[in-house]
């Protein structure tokens, strides 16, 4: 059955990573032109009902920009996600995660195109919750590089939106987790590396206690939450909505779900143990998060659909066919 993007010309920088590669399979299976936009390779999709065409390059790039912005929605995606990176090479940073989108605007400015400009952002770009659950209504108070970063471009998306210039809206993800996270880096896909760690028989490690909450959001919902900012972009237009599961569990919580879903598809047992971090925490690390998605809801109908055991069977079993 034809889905809301058929016939139009659908764009996915950041194609070859977690929730790009994810959303780029989903868009394959719609009758719509799909232009996946990555660095490295991405990988084939097989049996596409989708044309698709690949584009291999950086989006920061001006002459990708210009191919980009005859697409009728773009779903940007691609960024540099470790904090500890960014913190370390905050010029590299700002080139990976802001530069993208003003060449990006200042493409739509230029060739007085309008398409719907759907970014991904992240529930820390508010810092450190004063109150649990999250909403739009938190102040934005970032305190990594990375925050920032992802902050500047946010608002130079929304002031192009006000403008007119394109429809846009910033989904502020929570934990993502789910089958394709790679776990390149140690500050990235934590609980996807745990499952990982326990398919294989390793052990569990938690920094402290674990007694950190932290909301955990399956990555097909996530991709849900994306078509349905696409297929209704002016109730979306020029704000942000905070993406989560609105359940919060503790690290030590969920690594001990890991365990055990593990163990029940192994046969082997997996310790969860605690050891003292290995440099004082900081405070986005001791941060507590639940979502509050009720806006979000409200304005496409969205609401995620897969609880933390079940996302954690659906990964343990993606990475058992590997």
């Amino acid at each position: 059955m034809p889905g809301p993007l058929s016939g139009k010309l659908v764009a996915v920088t950041g194609a070859a990573g977690f929730i790009g590669a994810r959303l780029a399979g989903r868009l394959a299976q719609d009758q719509c032109t799909l232009l996946r936009v990555f660095r490295s390779n991405a990988p084939p999709i097989v049996d596409a009902v989708a044309r698709v065409i690949d584009l291999s390059g950086d989006v920061g790039d001006r002459a990708i920009c210009d191919r980009l912005v005859e697409a009728d929605v773009i779903f940007h995606l691609a960024a540099q996600t470790s904090v500890a990176e960014a913190a370390a090479r905050p010029d590299r940073d700002l080139d990976a995660n802001v530069t993208p989108m003003r060449q990006l605007l200042a493409a739509c400015r230029e060739r007085t195109r309008r398409p719907t400009v759907l970014f991904a952002g992240t529930v820390t770009e508010a810092g450190v919750p004063a109150r649990l659950p999250v909403n739009e209504d938190a102040l934005d108070d970032p305190i990594t590089v990375y925050d920032r970063h992802k902050l500047i471009a946010e608002r130079e998306l929304k002031t192009a939106a006000r403008r007119g210039e394109v429809f846009g809206a910033t989904l502020r993800l929570c934990n993502v987790y789910g089958p394709g996270a790679h776990g390149r880096r140690a500050d990235r896909d934590v609980l996807n590396r745990m499952i990982s760690a326990a398919m294989i028989g390793q052990p569990l490690t938690i920094y402290g206690d674990g007694g950190q909450i932290r909301d955990y959001v399956f990555v097909d919902d996530v991709v849900d939450a994306f078509l349905l900012a696409a297929a209704h972009a002016g109730r979306v237009n020029a704000n942000h909505f905070v993406i989560g599961s609105g359940r919060g569990t503790t690290i030590r919580a969920a690594f001990e779900c890991v365990a055990a879903r593990a163990e029940r598809a192994t046969g082997r047992p997996v310790r969860v143990t605690s050891v003292a971090p290995p440099m004082p925490l900081g405070d986005i690390e001791r941060r507590n998060c639940i979502a509050d998605h009720t806006r979000f809801t409200a304005a496409t109908g969205w609401r995620p659909s897969v609880d933390l055991s079940e996302g954690i069977d659906r990964t343990i079993e993606a990475l058992a066919c590997v």
